[in-house]
């Protein structure tokens, strides 16, 4: 009988984000095919010549023969903004939209978690580093749990590799499931948007995502959302995407204050707290909150 076992390979030694990743995509296309698969670590050529899926070794870029190495000279191209290929962006242009079951999704996720993870793979900076202190990122929990230079072996490495790619799957599945939501609610949220009459304080009906949704509505300042624990937050938008710069602060006397004392200043009889940073309050209404932010507009 024919052995029906897909065979995937990827070096041995040590492993990165890259190949990790790459392998729990793999990993979960196969197990939702219900096909059963081995996982092998490796550089060698006789074993990688008979493999059915090989990633991050071999030279070879094939996504017809699903050969996805990026080392080779030229390495295996690039996109349109110039993060180049790794492993995992090579098996996600493949299979991502097989797998998210839409290529909007797939998109998505390709924007979140797969382009940062090839252009780290590949030396691209994504951000600016301030002295000596830099982001904590996937990589380095990564490299936290490979083994260190006492107990190195190529048993321990397998190991950890696997472990590794047991929370790679976590982390992909969750991230295909959270850009299906992302998707719906900017639709939902962009619905509102458009229904709105004042637009410079839109009132949401429930706790979207509604962050990379607003930033293209110039004219939104404030938003406003129910909580779960049933208070009502109002809170700036962002001036730019990715930023932490808000469009509008709510007055510098709030910042800080709670219940009584923010009461008696806002004039809002419900209000509960505003941060510090001014970029977000909370009333227990909805009638509350949509207050708050009416009075912030008004304030230069």
């Amino acid at each position: 009988m024919k052995n029906l076992k897909k065979i995937l390979v990827t070096h041995n030694g040590s492993f990165h984000t890259d190949d990790v990743f790459a392998c729990a995509a793999l990993s979960l296309l196969l197990e939702r095919e219900k096909v059963p698969f081995e996982i092998i670590r490796t550089r060698d050529e006789g074993v990688i010549a008979k493999a059915d899926y090989v990633f991050d070794v071999g030279g070879v870029y094939d996504a017809e023969q699903n050969r996805f190495d990026h080392h080779q000279p030229g390495g295996a191209g690039k996109r349109e903004n110039g993060i180049e290929y790794s492993s995992f962006g090579l098996v996600w242009r493949k299979f991502g939209e097989k797998l998210c079951g839409s290529s909007k999704v797939a998109d998505v996720v390709d924007k979140k978690l797969v382009q940062p993870i090839d252009a780290a793979d590949n030396g691209i900076d994504l951000i600016e580093l301030k002295g000596e202190v830099k982001p904590y990122f996937i990589q380095d929990a990564f490299k936290a749990i490979r083994p260190g230079w006492k107990d190195i072996t190529e048993e321990n490495l397998f190991t950890r590799y696997m472990e590794c790619v047991e929370i790679a799957k976590r982390i992909l599945s969750v991230e295909m499931e959270q850009a299906k939501g992302l998707l719906e609610a900017r639709e939902n949220v962009s619905r509102i948007y458009q229904a709105a009459e004042d637009k410079s304080v839109i009132v949401l009906d429930r706790h979207y995502p509604w962050e990379e949704e607003m930033v293209n509505y110039p004219e939104s300042v404030f938003v406003v959302f129910p909580k779960i624990n049933g208070t009502w937050q109002a809170e700036s938008t962002p001036l730019r995407r990715f930023s932490f710069e808000k469009k509008k602060n709510f007055p510098a006397a709030w910042g800080g204050l709670r219940d009584e004392e923010l009461q008696k200043i806002s004039g809002v009889n419900d209000a509960i707290f505003c941060h510090r940073g001014l970029f977000m309050a909370v009333a227990k209404s909805k009638e509350g909150a949509i207050k708050l932010a009416q009075i912030a507009l008004q304030t230069l």
